[in-house]
């Protein structure tokens, strides 16, 4: 795992938000999980977000620790591991003393609905970083969470590292709330937190550094392949990002009208990757109904990502 201080540039590369592989009785399949982060690395990934589909809303306290040193073992040594906390205070605060203990250099707050007011989230934002000696990343998914001018001053006095901005629009193209944003925080330090599908809009109309990937767990060369397809501005001259971001749709719909978390979970298992096992509580599997859907749809991205690493393998 990378352990130098995090720098702005990194967050301008995709982020892989992988699924967390578990053992039948629920505790940590280290070699599985080991397997599923050498296949987004071979892809050229090189930043790992374990938040949402890793399903750490529901991991106890008294794994945290345990869970950080199983992530930390099996990502490279050129690999950047964050870890998510939260969603309340009680547990990020707690969750912060153990980061202390370690060699991570961020973690992601997971978003919390209700129970908030903007002043009450920057004070324990701040508390948490204090504790965690660490800058925070913050996972935005809705408008009322902390208002903007807020949230730049976090990130100005250092507590905010970086934004995960998820908030879901009909047209992603026209963001009232994510313009004014970009007005006080750099879009440098703001990333695309929805997956594929907003990801040329945001990387191309508002400047955002990079997105984060589910899918990309499964097709990194792809996925590397279409965020470097969209910074250089290659799908005005030859279609080369739409082309990519096409491939990615089925899966990515699939997990929209389903489950982004469960999706993927049984997606990477069904994909020969690695085994994800089950996922944990209060989570449940895919409908079994939805498998063979999910199945041809990952199979078929898989496919599709082997021609693109032979492609560049070519290339090289």
């Amino acid at each position: 795992m990378n352990v130098f201080p995090i720098v702005e540039a990194e967050f301008a590369s995709v982020m892989a938000v992988p699924p967390l592989a578990r053992r039948a009785d629920h505790s940590l399949d280290e070699e599985q999980n080991r397997r599923l982060v050498a296949h987004i690395e071979a892809g050229g990934v090189r930043t790992l977000l374990y938040g949402g589909n890793a399903n750490f809303y529901h991991v106890a306290v008294s794994e945290y620790r345990d869970l950080l040193d199983m992530l930390a073992g099996i990502a490279a040594p050129h690999t950047r591991v964050i870890p998510a906390i939260g969603p309340d205070f009680g547990k990020m605060l707690d969750q912060a003393r153990i980061l202390a203990q370690t060699s991570y250099r961020t973690a992601m707050v997971l978003p919390l609905a209700g129970f908030t007011t903007p002043h009450g989230v920057a004070a324990g934002l701040t508390r948490v970083a204090d504790a965690a000696g660490i800058p925070l990343t913050l996972y935005l998914k809705n408008e009322d969470y902390v208002d903007v001018e807020t949230l730049a001053r976090l990130v100005d006095d250092g507590t905010l590292i970086a934004v995960k901005y998820a908030i879901p629009r009909a047209d992603p193209a026209d963001d009232p709330y994510l313009r004014r944003l970009l007005g006080y925080v750099k879009p440098s330090r703001v990333v695309s937190g929805m997956g594929e599908r907003p990801a040329l809009v945001h990387t191309r109309d508002f400047g955002l550094a990079a997105w984060t990937t589910g899918s990309g767990c499964i097709a990194p060369h792809a996925v590397m392949a279409l965020f470097g397809a969209a910074k250089s501005g290659r799908d005005e001259r030859d279609g080369a990002a739409q082309a990519l971001y096409d491939a990615f749709l089925p899966l990515e719909t699939l997990r929209d009208e389903i489950s982004l978390i469960r999706v993927l979970h049984d997606a990477v298992t069904l994909s020969g990757i690695a085994d994800m096992g089950p996922i944990l509580p209060l989570l449940s599997a895919t409908p079994a109904g939805e498998l063979p859907f999910v199945r041809k749809a990952t199979l078929d991205l898989l496919a599709f990502d082997r021609t693109i690493a032979g492609t560049s393998g070519e290339r090289s």
